[in-house]
Formats: structure tokens, sequence, C-alpha cells
């Protein structure tokens, strides 16, 4: 997974130059083949230049590659938009970005998310969504819409109540435990989630904190087989790269084999419930 702009126009090309190489095709004889500047294949290669759709349908024609035509697309059309800082993605307040989400929800049918060390907001009580918030915009420093980012947060939850959607949500049990807010909100927190494991359309997960994990993972959020979101601490990453999708639904895959779920999940909430009183 790449990480900015640049770095995902180089892996792009480093990939294109390696069908190439299998294609026993020197750089210039690619370019004369595809009545191209002799030029543009090293600029490509080295992420100088990104090409076009079109040029990722000569190239992988031209070194019999064909079947990675949309795997190439997909991460070409990706590239503006797959890394987008977080002072540019809250430019407009929370509230923006809770509209946002929502088109994404909306446009799914199986929404699949993990989050090891925070409640989703799907699932979060007004109380502990303005904490969350709060933090946020302290933390970048952008404009300051507190009630009205809370208040789309929980209007968006809306979404589990409607429509033939399904959601399978999986937290970390650390996000049990890790105080957002004072006790009560966590007691309000986690009192919310044994309410809404008991919704028709949720499917609900706790991966015990003792739990050998695949890989170190953050959270992530998959919309059908099309779409997925990563956050990390300075930016929002969005992945559509067929491969790349498949590996998510992997790990989650191997997640929810190692999760808590019904009576189990229970136990775990009522537990770290004590802990708060």
């Amino acid at each position: 997974m790449t990480n900015s702009p640049e770095q995902a126009r180089e892996a792009l090309g480093e990939r294109l130059r390696e069908l190439r190489q299998s294609a026993g095709l020197s750089g210039s004889e690619l370019a004369r083949r595809a009545d191209w500047h002799q030029t543009r294949v090293p600029k490509i290669e080295y992420g100088k230049t990104k090409p076009s759709i079109a040029d990722i349908q000569v190239w992988c024609t031209l070194t019999g590659a064909e079947n990675e035509i949309p795997n190439l697309v997909a991460t070409l059309r990706n590239i503006d938009a797959a890394y987008r800082e977080w002072r540019r993605t809250l430019s407009g307040g929370t509230k923006q970005k809770q509209h946002e989400i929502l088109r994404l929800m909306q446009q799914s049918k199986v929404i699949r998310a993990f989050q090891p060390s925070l409640i989703p907001g799907l699932l979060q009580t007004a109380e502990y969504a303005a904490t969350v918030l709060r933090r946020s915009i302290k933390f970048h420093g952008i404009p300051d819409d507190l009630d009205e980012g809370v208040a789309k947060r929980i209007e968006r939850q809306q979404i589990l109540y409607r429509g033939d959607r399904r959601f399978h949500i999986l937290v970390g049990e650390q996000a049990l435990y890790n105080n957002v807010g004072r006790d009560s909100v966590m007691i309000g927190q986690l009192d919310r989630l044994l309410a809404a494991m008991g919704l028709p359309r949720v499917t609900f997960g706790i991966v015990p904190m003792r739990t050998e994990l695949p890989m170190q993972l953050t959270n992530f959020v998959m919309f059908d087989q099309r779409r997925v979101t990563v956050e990390s601490i300075s930016a929002e990453l969005t992945i559509t790269q067929p491969r790349e999708i498949k590996l998510y639904h992997r790990t989650f895959d191997v997640l929810v084999g190692q999760s808590a779920s019904g009576d189990d999940a229970r136990a775990l909430i009522r537990a770290a419930l004590d802990k708060h009183q």
C-alpha cells in the first residue's frame, strides 16, 4: 500500500517496468512500437510522468499482459484521490466529512469495519463522539464545528435501521478500555454496544487483546468489494486497487475467525464495564 501520490506513481511505474522486462523489451523498443518519444517510457517507469489509461492499455498489449489492465487502470484512477491529508480532508469541518462517509454507505450493500482502539462512529454515543471529534479538531487545527459534527455523526447512524444494507463491525478489546472522556462516557458507550448487538442488520465482534494478530493493523472500512478507506495519523488513504482490496478482505476474514461474538462478546463488554464503574 502506497501512502502518497508520488509513491503511488513510482509503484505503478515499477510494475510497468516489470511487465516490460518480463516481455524482454527494452525501453526504447517499447517506445518505438508504441510510437512514443523514447523518453516517455523511463519517465513513466520512474514516476516522473503519470500515464494515461490509453498508455496503460498500449503498454499491457505490447507486453502481452492484457489481464493486468483492470488492476493497473484502477491504480491509475486512484493515484490522485488515494492520499488526502486530514488538514485538507477536514478543511470544511467535521460535518462535511460525515456527509462524505454517509454517501459512501448509501452507495453500498455491505459495510465491514475494523477499529482496534476506538468505537466506530456508527456505534458511538453523542458524548463519546463529542470527545473524539473535539480531540480531532484540536489536533489538526481545523474549523470548530463540534456541535454540527456530532449531530451529523449521530444522524448518519440512522442508516443502521433503514434499507437492506448489512454491517459487520469488529473492534479490538482495547477499545473497551481506552478512556475517551470520563468513566461515565465509557459506561454509556459500552451500554450502547450491548444494545447495538441486537440490531438485525449488524454483526458485531470483539478481537480479544491476547489474540495473535496476522500483522500490524490500523483501522479500515470496506465498502462492498470496490473501496477501502484507511486512516493514518496524518491522512486518509483510499484503496480501489482490486488486488489490495482482496488483502483487506482476507485480513478481515482472519479477524472474524479470531473474534468473540454473541454471549462471548457480551461477557467482554461487561468485564470492561466493571473496570469503568
